[in-house]
């Protein structure tokens, strides 16, 4: 029997709101790619993105496009040439990699040449809102090891690091402005997250303008995350950026992120492992990096109010790896 596409559109609501300094949203869309064979079955998810010029129909519509040479037999590597990064190779990518695991037996985890994967302590999202709130927020979060704080509102930021930090005394936190500082606000208030204690800062400024970032100290470690999709754009983030966040939405799937991960630990970049906001299923693959990783921020599951069945399994801020039944 010929291998078969199924391409479907998912909705999993969020617990309450996620708010980032370009919006809110109180869903998560995801697109689910599912290929089968001979009784097998291999899944991957991807989430499409705005910021990247993404939607849900336009993903969908890019892997149709592909709909003939995948089903008669697309690898992985041809892949990395019939799409571009991005979400839509990400999904078909991953989907790939959980096909060839199901009809040989042999884990995904083995084919990427890994000894095993194993649990990883995530990061909790607290999403942007007022100082007061996100500090009740982190309060009610405080006992979990790791907190990553939505910041980049136009005013208001000095006071949410403030808060934070007096709520959540003992949490080692990382702040993400998701490009949302300017340069005049810039030492400001990295001086402001080193005086709370921050161990890192992603993405402060716009990607493509961030070259203020050679020129100051930086009294905390700054990660690149718009700024950085594959090993293309590891180059010029050199001296501007002390680490770098790997999604697999942005790398086009776990055999770009794997490269990716090698090429950028090569050129001296710490290295975060990242989300979009989806189910377990979209961070099983990322769960591979995990080990290679300083920072690990696979937390979406968490933010959802439902996952998917033989979701992950998180006991508290640990993550165990995925189960066959959910992917790999």
């Amino acid at each position: 029997m010929a291998r078969k596409l199924h391409v479907d559109r998912q909705v999993f609501p969020i617990a309450g709101r996620f708010s980032i300094a370009r919006g809110s949203r109180t869903e998560a869309v995801v697109v689910t790619v599912t290929l089968t064979q001979d009784g097998a079955a291999g899944r991957g998810e991807c989430v499409p993105y705005a910021r990247y010029g993404e939607t849900v129909d336009g993903v969908i519509a890019t892997i149709e496009g592909i709909r003939g040479v995948l089903e008669s037999g697309l690898d992985r590597q041809a892949l990395q040439e019939a799409l571009p990064p991005g979400a839509a190779r990400n999904a078909v990518d991953c989907a790939l990699w959980d096909f060839e695991a199901k009809r040989t037996g042999v884990p995904a985890y083995v084919a990427a040449g890994l000894d095993r994967v194993r649990p990883a302590t995530t990061a909790y999202t607290i999403s942007l809102d007022t100082p007061d709130a996100m500090a009740a927020a982190a309060a009610k979060a405080a006992d979990r090891p790791i907190l990553k704080i939505k910041l980049g509102a136009p005013d208001g930021d000095l006071e949410r690091i403030a808060a934070v930090r007096a709520a959540a005394p003992d949490a080692t936190l990382i702040a993400d402005a998701n490009e949302g500082w300017t340069n005049e606000r810039l030492e400001t208030h990295l001086a402001a997250c080193a005086e709370a204690g921050f161990a890192l800062v992603e993405q402060p400024l716009p990607a493509g303008r961030d070259g203020a970032l050679r020129e100051i100290s930086r009294p905390v470690a700054i990660c690149a995350d718009e700024s950085v999709h594959g090993r293309d754009t590891l180059d010029h983030l050199v001296g501007l950026y002390d680490a770098v966040n790997v999604k697999l939405d942005k790398t086009g799937g776990l055999t770009e992120a794997l490269a990716l991960v090698s090429a950028a630990q090569a050129r001296g970049f710490a290295i975060m492992i990242g989300c979009m906001l989806g189910t377990s299923l979209g961070m099983a693959p990322a769960m591979l990096l995990a080990g290679r990783a300083r920072f690990v921020d696979l937390d979406g599951p968490l933010l959802l109010a439902r996952d998917r069945e033989d979701g992950l399994v998180y006991e508290g801020s640990l993550v165990q790896p995925p189960s066959p039944a959910l992917w790999g």
